[in-house]
């Protein structure tokens, strides 16, 4: 049996440690951007380490719990490794709902960073 691609080992570490600290410690997310990164959360944007860990620290839920259904990684020309999520979110008592949640991770000083992060719920309004 062959070996998954190195930028698919890497790729599947970093969204495992990721949504660990998401579910866990999301305060210590700061540790996986870096001050020229991007977060666009539900159309909200926001630029910097600061801004994007006030964000996602301020989410107005006590408890979440993710399950990844999908996660797809690809390397780019430039030496980066991008990284696509699909799955289900359980916050507080809230229905369980799907998202989707794409990151690029670039080396920066010889760690594995998130220099741009967007995310969406997957809800749909048809008609």
């Amino acid at each position: 049996m062959r070996d998954k691609p190195i930028w698919e080992q890497i790729g599947s570490s970093f969204i495992q440690h990721y949504y660990q600290l998401f579910d866990n410690e999301r305060t210590q997310l700061g540790a996986v951007y870096i001050d020229a990164s991007c977060l666009t959360w539900e159309g909200q944007q926001f630029q910097g380490k600061a801004a994007i860990v006030e964000k996602l620290s301020s989410l107005p839920f006590q408890k979440i719990q993710q399950s990844i259904t999908a996660q797809d990684h690809q390397p780019t020309p430039d030496s980066c490794i991008i990284s696509m999520v699909v799955g289900q979110l359980k916050a507080d008592e809230d229905p369980i709902m799907g998202f989707h949640q794409m990151f690029p991770l670039k080396n920066f000083n010889d760690a594995l960073v998130c220099t741009n992060d967007m995310f969406r719920l997957a809800l749909h309004k048809f008609g």
